[in-house]
Formats: C-alpha cells, structure tokens, sequence
C-alpha cells in the first residue's frame, strides 16, 4: 500500500495534527519557501472547509490532508500538495480561481481548475454503451482533460482516499464506485506506473465487488503468514551471504502480495493458490545495471532455476517503462521462490512512475520541463485492452492519434472522439448525416457557439436544427472554418451532389468565375479547361465545381500554363508529359485528386513514402512535387501561394522502394553497428548510405535506406530500439 505509515494516517483521521508536525512527518523535506505556502495552503483550506463533512461522514479538511499525504508520499512537488489541500474547495462554490491565483500564482490556480474540469468524467461512467468501449474513452479524456498531468496524481490519490471510506457508504453505492475505480483509476494508475496507487485501488475494488473470493485468498495468505515471514527471513539471511561474498552491495527484502494480482493470475493461468510461483518472493536493489546480473548469477548459483520462468525487463522494458529482472528458483526446503533484481533508480521508477518525474531537486527545479514529461509519458500511454499484446508500432501509432483528438460529450452522455479542432458542425455530422444537414446552431455546456467554435476536451454538444434545408456552400470553403473533418465535408458534398443539376452547373459557373478573377486570369477557354479535367464535357465539369469535387487548387492546376512564365513548360505540356523513370518515382505512384497525370517528383526535403500523409504542390516548369504534409517547406509554401497546393494520394503498384533517412542514437558499444545492420538485412531493407559519430560514450548514425513502405520502416524501427544500448531510432 501507500506508505503514509499507519501513525500519521490515524493522527490525521482523528485531527490531531496542526501544520508543523504534519510537515515534519512528510517523507519529503521542503524548502523554507516551499513550507511557508503549504502552511497559507493548510489555513485556507481548514478556514474554507470548516466542520463541513463528505457523503461518507469524515470531513473535508481530512480528506484533503489525506489526499495530500498520499501525494507527498509520492514525492510530488509542493504546488501539488497546495492544490490537493484545497481541490474541494472550487467545488463546493467556497473559494475561486481568481482568490487563488492572487495568493499562490499561476501554478497552484491550474491545478485546481484543471481538477474542476474532471468533475464531468464523475457523471459519465455509468452511461449508455458497452462498458469496454466507455471506461476506453473515459481513460483517454482523462489524460485529454488533464493539461497537467498533475491534476492525474491528485484525482487518482482522491480516489485512493475515497476507497478507503467506502466502508460508511450504502452497498449499491460502495459496488458502484468499486466498478468505476477499477474500471477507470486503477488502469489509469497502471498505465503511468503509479504502482504504489495501482496495487491498492485494485485490492480495494476487489475487496467490494467479489467479497467472497477476498475474503478466502486474504485467508489463504493469512494461515500461511507466520509460516511464510520465517522462510523469507531464511531466504535473505542466505542470499545476504552469498551477495556480500561475492562483493556485492544489495539491500534485500520481501516482496508484498496483492490479492487482486494473486486472483488475477490464478484465473489467467487456471491455478490454484498452493500452484503459485510468487506467493514467496523477495527483492534485491543493487547499485547499477551490471550489478543487476552478477546478483542474477548468485540467485542460480544458489538455487536451481524454473524453466521459461525468467524475464529480462532490463534489456526488454515493459510498455511503462517498468525494468527489473524476474526469476523463479527452488528455493531452500524445495519450496518454489520468485526473486527480482533491479537497481535504487528502477525500484524508484517502478514505485512511482511518472510522479517520480515531479520530484524537486535542491533548490526547487524541475528535472526536465513540463513539454518534456508530456511528451514522455504519452510515448508510453497505449490504449488498449490491460493484457494486450499489441505491437510497438500500434502503440506509438495510437499515441500520436491520441495527441490529436478531443473528447467531448452528447446530450446523451456518449464520449464522442473528433480530431483536435473539429467544429460544432463536425460533431452533428459524426452523429448523423441529417443532423448535420439541418444544423443551424450549436450549444457547448449550454452556451450559444458559432458553429466555427473549436471544441475542447470535456465540453458538452448540443445541436440546434431545423425541420428542413440543407447544408451552406460556404462550409465547404476551407477558410472560413466551418468543416475540419474530411468525413463532414464528404456528406456535405454528397448532399450537393444530390441536388438539382442546373443549380450545380450555375453556382460552379459563379465558383469558377470567382477563382479565375482570384488566379488574374481573364481569358480562359471554359470547354479547353473541361476537356483538361476527368468530366471532359463543359456542363459536367461545372456541375462538380458546384457540387465541390473540383478544389480551387485543382483549378489553379487546370490553367496553370497562364500563371507559369513563357519560357517554361505549359501545363498542356505537363499534362501529357512522361515522367522521369526513377525507381522511387516511376509513372502511377501518386494521383491527384481530380485532374489527369501530372509530372510528379518525390521532394527530397522531406523524401515522403507509401503510408505517409502527402500534398502535392504546383511547381514553375516542373510538374508537381510530393511533400510530406508535415513537411516544414510545404507549410512556408501554403502560406505563400496556397493556390499551389493539390491534393495527392498514393497509387502503387510493383516493388518499388524509396529513400529516407532514419537516425539512431545510442551508448556506444563494441557491436552496435553490426547489430542495426543485421536488422535492416532481416527486414530486406536497403541501406545505401550510412554515417556514425561517437562523443562521450554516445553514437549518433544515420542511414540513408530503402523502404517499400512506412510499415516496413516502422517495424525496423520497433526492432532496432529493442537492441541493447539503443536509446532512440527514429525517421528524420
């Protein structure tokens, strides 16, 4: 469990602490300046709170110092421990942001608004929909929502201490935040590495929604225990010997056992309890990695080893960054013994996860800045089933996926997942194609929004409609910003297409019209622009610029011979012309949406491969160049002649490979390069140019390969940060 030691936890329900001697009973020793906020922090929150007291009977200033004991003991910083003092005060309507702000600065006012944004995910739980697919996307809001990542740890410590009281509150109420807890915070809690959270949320929940089986294994494990503390006591005098003979310096302990883990693994691998491994365990903390193995080879020296029970989480970390090594022995009296092996700073790390990222160095300075941790820790989230084993790729791929929705809310409570920046007008389209059609108004948490308002995690969405109409032209204009997502703009263009053929053929006439006059070009030959495109009959050409299927970039394509110089090649040329046999460009690798064969080159700024997002830009005499759509020098050219950029897809055919540029950065070792060689030779990946530079015990490589797909290139990657002293790999 949490270590707030059992002392400190009665003194703080009895209240019988004042500010100092909670202070000095802290496992962390605050600064002076540190100290003199937690104590304006302790007296606003005993003020404000009073005598007022929770739904389970204890009181609020108590549970805020308990919350805040949770968190100190997870070595936050003291900004942290000020907010969690103070995290029901917002909520009960006896304090305000602003108060805050003015007494303990920006950080502190963050936090508690960031905790108040939360309260949403308290009503949501028990919703309509499949309770896998809800507890999913509440877990992703959460962290969504959370700006800081800190306002996670606090909701998670509240929730630790709301279990703890859930003894004083009805049945039906206790099973109903038992299944939310083990639903949503105790997989929140495994997912950050928060084990010292995680173990205790799940026995809790455990002990509420299966009484019955806690009761007999908590029994098992009981009229073993005596028993049990004898044996492991005999294990760490002997392995005390042999570690110390062999000159290394290890602290040794029993490992404790968590019930919910116990029943887990029973159920998993169908035993029964006296068929465990790990019922007798203990760990050994060693100073560094190499001491880590030495220690491994007294343990077998030792005691004979179980076969295909040994897991190396050094040289292969668990998806959260979890490291120690794993074994199973017969141990003395030929009774079945788990043992692991890990360094101080992995014991830390496995303890406390991403909270021990926050821990204050002297003086109050962060390790790292907080666009760091972010960027670390969602590296680390995947989102899936707990006992999944997905690929690295899947994991990285649904993080960066992650980074860029919201998670907002419908009337009826369903989460719904949009990209980042979608539109009141997105959300009535991904709830219904007529919805969308008919909206003419939006509500977000029951305020009027322009339906260009940008939603926000957590928000509330409530579409106005009509009885009929349609959709407006103008939220198919990029620029004005009604539509971001590309699944509205199709069933906005649908319902265009579907509409009168005269009324398409007038408005794409005054379209057309407008983007000449826009492009200062005055004496276009309509039917020659129409034969250009696919439609090749001047009506229908026109019909599908009112209906939308034609760009106004795809225009600007059409009359490109008059925007191009006189002395360069004129887009009637460009159109017919044939590409330049390349073997990463050859002819039909790229189409673009809505005109015929165009000269195409891959840019090699950017060097774009199937499965990458491209746009294609216009060149002067050159056809059009493929970027990738994050490419830097594309975004300087939208922004300097946006009527250039095209859009372009893949069309492949063959075995074709193209070139990009990956960089590996590693401890340098005797090996290394020969180890990535061997995986791109396994891979069937070309390598045809390499660089390596070595400074400080670090080697920094660059490869020039040849891929087929950004698939292909992504499993290599996974492979290669698998080898020993790899610290990054990654595309440039």
């Amino acid at each position: 469990m949490v270590s707030v030691n059992a002392e400190l936890s009665e003194l703080i329900q009895q209240d019988r602490l004042d500010c100092d001697e909670w202070l000095s009973r802290l496992p962390v020793a605050y600064n002076p300046s540190d100290q003199d906020m937690l104590r304006t922090a302790w007296r606003v929150a005993r003020d404000g709170y009073g005598d007022r007291r929770r739904p389970s009977g204890d009181r609020y200033f108590v549970h805020a110092l308990s919350v805040a004991s949770i968190l100190a003991d997870l070595k936050l910083d003291a900004n942290t421990i000020a907010a969690a003092l103070q995290h029901d005060l917002l909520r009960l309507g006896l304090y305000d942001a602003e108060t805050c702000r003015q007494t303990f600065g920006n950080n502190v006012a963050d936090l508690l608004e960031g905790l108040a944004r939360m309260e949403v995910i308290r009503d949501l739980h028990e919703r309509p929909g499949t309770a896998e697919q809800q507890a999913e996307a509440l877990r992703k809001m959460i962290l969504a929502m959370a700006r800081d990542i800190r306002v996670v740890f606090i909701t998670l410590a509240e929730r630790l201490d709301d279990m703890r009281q859930l003894r004083n509150l009805p049945p039906e109420e206790q099973r109903r935040i038992a299944r939310e807890t083990q639903d949503l915070y105790a997989p929140l809690a495994n997912r950050l590495g928060i084990w010292q959270l995680k173990w205790e949320l799940e026995d809790l929940s455990f002990r509420y929604l299966q009484p019955e089986t806690y009761k007999q294994i908590a029994r098992l494990l009981a009229e073993r225990r005596v028993d049990r503390e004898n044996y492991i006591a005999k294990v760490k005098r002997q392995l005390s010997e042999a570690l110390e003979k062999a000159g290394i310096r290890a602290e040794i302990d029993g490992r404790p056992k968590h019930l919910y883990s116990i029943w887990k693994k029973m159920q998993r691998k169908g035993l029964r309890f006296h068929e465990l491994f790990d019922i007798r365990a203990v760990r050994v903390l060693v100073d560094d990695v190499a001491s880590c193995y030495a220690a491994l080879g007294v343990v077998h020296s030792l005691w004979r080893h179980i076969p295909k029970e040994f897991d190396d989480y050094i040289a292969t970390p668990k998806k959260n960054n979890y490291r120690s090594l794993h074994t199973a022995v017969i141990g003395p009296e030929g009774r079945t013994l788990e043992v692991q092996i890990r360094t101080h700073e992995m014991h830390q790390q496995a303890e406390l996860g991403v909270a021990a990222h926050w821990r204050y160095k002297e003086g109050g300075v962060h390790e790292q800045s907080f666009e760091q941790k972010i960027a670390w820790l969602r590296q680390v989230l995947e989102w899936g089933q707990e006992e999944a084993a997905a690929e690295d790729f899947v994991e990285r791929f649904k993080a960066e996926i992650f980074e860029d929705r919201v998670y907002v809310i419908s009337p009826k409570g369903d989460i719904i997942d949009l990209p980042k920046g979608a539109t009141p007008l997105d959300f009535a389209y991904y709830i219904h194609s007529d919805i969308g059609h008919r909206c003419r108004g939006a509500k977000v948490n029951g305020r009027i929004v322009p339906l260009t308002y940008e939603l926000q995690n957590g928000e509330q969405v409530e579409i106005l409609t009509s009885k009929e109409g349609g959709p407006s032209r103008d939220w198919l204009n990029p620029s004005l910003g009604y539509l971001r997502t590309s699944r509205a703009r199709a069933k906005a263009r649908s319902w265009f297409r579907q509409q009168d053929l005269e009324k398409n053929i007038a408005a794409g006439r005054t379209i057309l019209e407008r983007q000449l006059h826009r492009l200062g070009v005055t004496d276009a030959n309509l039917e020659r622009l129409a034969q250009k495109s696919r439609y090749g009959k001047l009506d229908d050409f026109l019909a599908a610029i009112g209906r939308n299927d034609i760009t106004g970039a795809q225009i600007a394509t059409l009359v490109a011979d008059q925007l191009l110089p006189a002395k360069e090649e004129s887009a009637e040329e460009i159109l017919h012309a044939t590409p330049v046999p390349a073997r990463s460009e050859g002819k039909g690798d790229v189409s673009i949406y809505g005109v015929g064969d165009l000269l195409t080159r891959l840019a090699q700024c950017c060097k774009p491969a199937p499965g990458d997002q491209i746009v294609g830009y216009i060149t002067r005499g050159q056809g059009v160049s493929i970027h990738r759509s994050d490419c830097p020098n594309l975004h300087r050219l939208a922004e300097e002649e946006g009527e250039r950029i095209i859009e372009v897809s893949w069309n492949l055919g063959g075995d074709k490979r193209y070139p990009v540029d990956i960089q590996i950065e590693a401890l340098d070792r005797q090996g290394l390069l020969r180890d990535i060689s061997d995986i791109f030779l396994r891979e069937k990946i070309n390598v045809i140019g390499v660089s390596t530079q070595s400074m400080k015990g670090q080697a920094r490589m660059a490869f020039t390969a040849e891929i087929n797909s950004t698939a292909q290139l992504q499993k290599a990657l996974n492979v290669i940060r698998e080898v020993n002293g790899v610290l990054e790999a990654h595309r440039h």
